[in-house]
């Protein structure tokens, strides 16, 4: 049972990792016409015990005084590398729910039979 919860966990971490990507974008496409602003890069790392740890900085490239680093293309493929991962969480997030229901399901209807 330990797993199912295990992939849950490690699917819950990887939506939130995902939704900290897609703020950071968000910020970024926000402030695309700021003077000087710094673009957002937010980088993953895998935890020992299983699933993500986000972490956002800015990304360190020069801005001239007048214009952002941001590339609006760039921030595009982004999200939508952010939300193709985010759904793929939510995939093995709700196999691990199924799974959860199938088991209890069973656990109950095995309960009934021996009463």
């Amino acid at each position: 049972m330990s797993s199912i919860s295990a992939a849950m966990n490690t699917a819950l971490s990887g939506m939130l990792a995902q939704q900290q990507r897609a703020a950071s974008t968000a910020n970024n496409v926000a402030n695309a016409l700021t003077p000087g602003y710094d673009r957002l890069v937010t980088s993953t790392k895998s935890n020992a015990g299983g699933g993500v740890t986000a972490s956002t900085a800015k990304s360190g490239t020069g801005t001239s005084p007048d214009s952002s680093n941001v590339d609006l293309a760039q921030e595009a493929v982004d999200m939508i590398e952010t939300t193709t991962a985010y759904k793929a969480n939510v995939s093995v997030f709700e196999a691990g729910a199924d799974m959860w229901e199938a088991l209890s399901t069973m656990v109950r209807d095995n309960d009934g039979d021996h009463r």
